[in-house]
């Protein structure tokens, strides 16, 4: 594509793979950042720490990802809406992208040297802020740059680029040899992976017609979109916001279930090859689930079938509390979650009210990925401790995913 073309409008050219791999890789370096300390690194820290603060491992893990996901779910709509209206010479995208990328990793050096329960919230609070920079930009690039009828497509690469980077983090911080190096390790990847992308490829620049005064009002206003206004994109957000409660329940404690209810002999290693089982079944769909959801010209039959797997596979987990289960669940929601990414992803671009706030719009979208990670923590906590264990938790997962997965059918005006 040629660089000093300008936005919104509703593209028509079709991007290459060159442009399609450079995002999904600058997708992989943020998840990288990501998932490292949420798979591992975090709960390592949680049950070093946690002797001194009262608390039980699972609960100060909960407080510490629930106040990252608490920054998150500001960041994702306030970095998005800022990214809308940029006017600097790189564009309005690219420039978010390298100061989110650069500030988490620095966040996570911070994460590598901390030395109480404080600092290990405060630095993870800090990476969600940077990173969340950097995930709004990327995603509202999709929509900047792809045809409707491509974005099943992309969609499916970037879900791909999701879970290699949960894998990826995974492996660096068990691989590292530490909880310093295994930040480190995250660090490193989270800045060079967003390089190739804002450095071969101009960002689109806002026109001199499309560039709005400032109004401090407007801009907090804004956030605001109306359900009765909106109901499709209202219904697809609740969609998604469910769907993805259900998965953060699945996946918060999943280190401290292999230890405590499986007992399994090594349960980093253990997340680890969850993780990889459950990467591999998703890349066996994600792809194939977005392309062939734009060749039908359909989203909703995808979105349904794959949530309904995902609740079924989380009820059997509920059913089949040992080491194979786990990886047989771990299969069949990679397979569902591989399909749900691709199409929803697609699906929620089709909803968006305005092109000239596609950032601040998709940012809206994200507050369905990081309010589960508020929400999760305070209602896992007390079911593993007081209301019955990791039975009850995962069949209160699979009842939450389920609803989601009924409810997209009330969006009418996508098929």
């Amino acid at each position: 594509m040629k660089g000093g073309a300008t936005a919104p409008g509703e593209p028509v050219e079709r991007v290459g793979r060159g442009w399609t791999a450079s995002l999904a890789l600058a997708n992989v370096a943020i998840w990288v950042g990501w998932y490292g300390p949420l798979q591992i690194l975090l709960a390592q820290q949680a049950e070093d720490f946690a002797p001194g603060t009262g608390m039980s491992k699972e609960t100060l893990l909960a407080w510490v990802t629930g106040a990252g996901a608490a920054v998150s779910l500001l960041a994702n709509p306030f970095f998005g809406a800022l990214s809308d209206r940029t006017t600097a010479r790189r564009g309005r995208r690219s420039p978010w992208i390298v100061a989110g990328a650069v500030g988490g990793a620095l966040s996570l050096l911070l994460l590598a040297g901390a030395g109480g329960p404080w600092t290990v919230a405060a630095g993870w609070c800090l990476v969600q802020l940077t990173l969340n920079a950097a995930f709004a930009a990327v995603t509202a690039a999709v929509p900047d740059r792809v045809p409707r009828r491509q974005r099943g497509a992309v969609g499916g690469w970037l879900g791909a680029a999701q879970i290699l980077g949960a894998v990826a983090g995974t492996g660096l911080a068990t691989a590292a040899g530490g909880i310093a190096a295994g930040y480190a390790a995250c660090a490193v990847f989270a800045v060079a992976g967003v390089l190739p992308y804002v450095l071969r490829y101009p960002d689109l620049r806002l026109g001199d017609g499309d560039r709005r005064p400032w109004s401090a009002r407007a801009f907090v206003t804004g956030f605001w979109l109306s359900p009765r206004r909106h109901p499709d994109f209202g219904w697809a957000w609740l969609t998604r916001f469910l769907i993805n409660l259900s998965n953060a329940l699945v996946i918060l404690y999943l280190l401290y279930y292999l230890r405590d209810r499986l007992h399994h002999d090594d349960p980093e290693q253990g997340v680890l090859v969850l993780t990889a089982v459950h990467g591999v079944a998703l890349l066996a769909t994600v792809v194939v689930g977005g392309v062939w959801s734009d060749r039908v010209g359909r989203r909703k039959p995808f979105v349904h079938w794959s949530g309904v797997l995902m609740a079924a596979a989380t009820a059997l987990l509920a059913a089949w509390q040992t080491w194979p289960g786990a990886i047989v669940v771990a299969a069949l929601l990679g397979v569902g979650l591989g399909v749900f990414m691709s199409v929803d992803f697609a699906l929620m671009t089709d909803v968006l009210p305005k092109a000239l706030d596609r950032g601040k719009d998709l940012g809206v979208i994200n507050v369905a990925n990081a309010l589960p990670q508020v929400a999760a923590p305070a209602l896992a906590a007390p079911i593993v401790v007081h209301l019955g264990g990791y039975r009850v938790l995962y069949l209160v997962a699979a009842a939450v995913g389920l609803a989601g997965a009924v409810l997209v059918g009330r969006i009418r005006g996508v098929d």
